[in-house]
């Protein structure tokens, strides 16, 4: 028996397929035709798995003695999809599909030929210890993926379509036991919204999502790790996944998910405390130091030692304009290197960056265009940066940081404080999907504190 939803007549919508798709080259209509059985494929030959269309379909009609039972067989094939509209035809064949005129009634069958379908090595994300392979570029082999590492049967899978265009596949998946259903509910509201033409990747899906489009802090996280996914869906959290991207989207995410690894979970726990202490460090050395310099040499040398402050002074003998002009350039010197490291190929990224802070730290410390102190304190906050475990919030502090030292320009030590405090207070005030954006909360086992 045929699906109710399936009720449009292969008489009007055969020939209407025909006149939109007949331009391209590798539009395919076959109509096959044995003693008294005929049926009719509609397909685009460059999307579709022509092996498996020949093992599936066409053989199986030729050898069959009937329509009858080769309509029976088509309606027991596990990957017939459901027919609705006239466009939802054209859309579904541009993605793999083929379609089936038997009887004048119209099946359509999924035969995508999928080339992205192995799963990659974690690049982003790296570990020493726990899975290292990350997720591929296949929508279903992630789910896959995911439902081989959680098996709940309140995991729920809600297909949707987003691009006016492009008709990209988003996979919403979630624990219905545990989900926040307010969170699920906001994000199920934004895609169904979602009125721009093209979303190619997931980090622009997440610029859709976000209804702050200036917001600097992240409220969604980007993984590529099937562990992290199934550590987060067992804390009630949201995961987006799109069609053709190797990342999933996590939401609602709060500061302090940013500040996880992975490992925190496979280490032992004074190890895991010692780690995460040091990523903590690294946030506050990442956003605090230039601006420190900054106080400290032009505005309040006599909050530490008075041989700090002497050695400090001493370097900056020479150097021709203020401290934070000082600091300045060289943060800005250090933003075209790690840029030029994301940019360049791999075989000489590492090689050519490496050579030219040392030539460059070197050049101007001694042309006394910058202080010896200052070449170290830019090199620990940029070995600071990448302490932050995901890059959205590493890029995120990477801004803050300037903010930072303009307020310490302004007003010295107090200006420093008064930044730092008031970025707690933006943190404080921020929420992400109806969550506190301060929220101390415990991903796995759906723990609050």
């Amino acid at each position: 028996m045929l699906k109710k939803a399936q009720k449009l007549v292969a008489s009007s919508t055969v020939p209407w397929i025909i006149e939109k798709l007949k331009p391209t080259f590798d539009f395919t209509h076959k109509p096959l035709q044995i003693d008294n059985k005929q049926i009719e494929l509609l397909y685009i030959k460059t999307v579709v798995n022509g092996d498996k269309l020949y093992s599936t379909v066409i053989k199986p009609f030729f050898e069959m003695q009937s329509l009858k039972n080769i309509e029976a067989y088509f309606n027991s094939l596990p990957n017939q999809q459901e027919v609705q509209s006239k466009d939802q035809l054209l859309v579904e064949l541009t993605k793999g599909s083929v379609l089936i005129v038997i009887k004048d009634n119209i099946l359509l069958f999924d035969f995508k030929q999928v080339h992205l379908d192995v799963p990659l090595p974690t690049n982003v994300e790296p570990t020493i210890q726990g899975p290292q392979y990350a997720l591929s570029e296949d929508l279903i082999t992630n789910i896959n993926m995911i439902r081989q590492r959680y098996h709940q049967p309140s995991l729920r899978v809600e297909m949707y379509s987003v691009g006016k265009k492009v008709h990209q596949s988003v996979a919403i998946i979630y624990d219905e036991a545990i989900v926040k259903k307010d969170a699920l509910k906001e994000i199920k509201s934004k895609i169904k919204d979602i009125e721009k033409d093209l979303v190619l990747a997931s980090a622009d899906l997440i610029r859709c999502l976000n209804s702050k489009k200036r917001s600097l802090l992240p409220t969604t996280i980007l993984t590529e790790r099937t562990d992290r996914i199934s550590y987060n869906l067992s804390g009630g959290k949201v995961i987006i996944i799109m069609d053709g991207d190797s990342n999933a989207i996590l939401a609602p995410a709060v500061f302090f998910d940013f500040m996880t690894s992975m490992e925190d979970e496979y280490h032992p726990y004074w190890v895991s405390k010692f780690t995460s202490s040091l990523r903590y460090i690294g946030f506050f050395s990442c956003i605090a130091l230039p601006g420190l310099y900054v106080g400290l040499t032009s505005y309040n040398p006599d909050i530490v030692r008075v041989e700090l402050a002497l050695s400090v002074a001493g370097s900056r003998v020479g150097v021709p304009y203020p401290s934070y002009i000082e600091v300045f350039i060289m943060l800005i010197v250090m933003e075209f290197l790690t840029e030029a490291s994301i940019r360049l190929p791999k075989a000489v990224s590492a090689t050519a960056t490496t050579v030219g802070g040392l030539i460059l730290g070197t050049a101007v410390t001694e042309a006394a265009l910058a202080s010896n102190i200052l070449i170290i304190i830019v090199s620990a906050v940029a070995i600071s940066t990448f302490v932050i475990p995901i890059n959205e919030m590493s890029f995120a502090i990477r801004v803050s940081r300037y903010v930072v030292l303009i307020f310490t320009t302004i007003a010295g030590m107090t200006g420093l404080a008064l930044a730092l405090i008031g970025l707690v207070m933006w943190m404080a005030n921020k929420s992400s999907y109806g969550e506190a954006y301060f929220k101390l909360f415990i991903q796995g086992k759906n723990k609050e504190t």
